[in-house]
């Protein structure tokens, strides 16, 4: 009863995480503390479990509905790949109660971030990529280390960012940052293994669900208005710093 607990626990998840194109994690790290009592670090790492395969499936579906380039794709991957594994580094040395806390005021100033963006009285972006690979490049190594920190791939702060600066649509946006958080969830999922922050029994199940699921969610974020998505994706992002200070 408990995998089949854990399977369907992934795979509401996994929509979440096809949804908004971020595997799933930001919303499993406050689940994970708030119903079995995961400390933050042990949640993080639990969550990347299924956070790396459902990555791997909802690239592919966003690259299938609209071609991801890959000077684009690699640029954002490989300076993501090299500082999460710095930031994940720093990560498993801290007070998991002071993760906690910061995890809660990064989710706090990326939803302030996205809503600006999104109610501000500006033009949509038309998908057009402003700057080329050294910005590129420069977005996946701060995301990167963002996201080995905290544990989320750095998918959620690429987003924001390629819309707002790059001048990407909202579900473009979202599969580049996929294409960022693939080598950098897997990378920081090591880093949290090797240095025992991971429940394998709980995150197993939760992968299994979540890759049953997540194509789902991409069908949602392609079939949304634009600034529909981009408002949801503000109060996801609410949601769960609400649910980490209840927690906290």
């Amino acid at each position: 009863m408990d995998i089949l607990f854990y399977a369907v626990l992934g795979a509401g998840m996994g929509v979440l995480g096809g949804l908004f194109g971020i595997g799933g994690g930001l919303i499993a790290i406050p689940a994970l503390g708030l119903l079995f009592g995961l400390d933050q670090t042990l949640a993080q790492g639990t969550a990347l479990v299924m956070v790396v395969p459902n990555v791997m499936l909802a690239l592919w579906r966003y690259h299938q509905r609209n071609r991801i380039d890959p000077r684009h794709a690699f640029a954002l991957g490989a300076a993501g790949f090299i500082f999460a594994w710095l930031g994940s580094m720093i990560a498993v040395g801290l007070d998991a109660k002071a993760m906690r806390w910061g995890f809660i005021v990064f989710l706090i100033l990326l939803a302030g971030f996205n809503a600006w963006r999104t109610f501000q009285a500006t033009p949509l972006a038309v998908g057009e990529m402003r700057h080329g690979w050294p910005a590129l490049a420069a977005l996946g190594g701060a995301s990167g280390a963002l996201g080995g920190f905290f544990g989320v791939g750095g998918a959620v702060v690429a987003t924001p960012v390629l819309t707002g600066t790059f001048g990407t649509t909202q579900v473009v946006a979202q599969g580049l940052s996929l294409a960022l958080a693939l080598p950098s969830t897997g990378v920081t999922l090591l880093t949290y293994a090797l240095h025992d922050h991971v429940l394998w029994r709980m995150g197993v199940p939760m992968s299994v669900g979540g890759l049953l699921s997540i194509s789902w969610g991409v069908r949602m974020a392609y079939a949304l208005p634009e600034r529909a998505l981009r408002r949801l994706f503000c109060l996801f992002l609410m949601l769960c710093a609400l649910l980490l200070a209840f927690k906290a």
